[in-house]
């Protein structure tokens, strides 16, 4: 079962409440998604541990019920 893009959202703001979020379905198939996050949660750390981040957030959905999900993340500029 795929997941809902609003779904994937809802799970990252609950685990990064300030973070602004752009998912976008890449081939219509609610399998195959791309994400922006921006979050102050991520500042200071690596590219890999911010992705880390946004995987926990999911609670355990990649790789099964999320097929794919291509990743931008960054802190918010000051």
């Amino acid at each position: 079962m795929a997941m809902d893009a609003r779904e994937i959202e809802g799970l990252i703001k609950q685990a990064l409440p300030d973070a602004v979020v752009r998912i976008e379905d890449l081939r219509g198939d609610g399998d195959h998604y791309a994400a922006t996050v921006v979050s102050s949660a991520f500042k200071g750390k690596s590219r890999v541990q911010q992705h880390q981040l946004v995987y926990q957030a999911l609670q355990g959905n990649m790789g099964t019920e999320l097929h794919a999900l291509a990743l931008q993340t960054s802190a918010p500029e000051e």
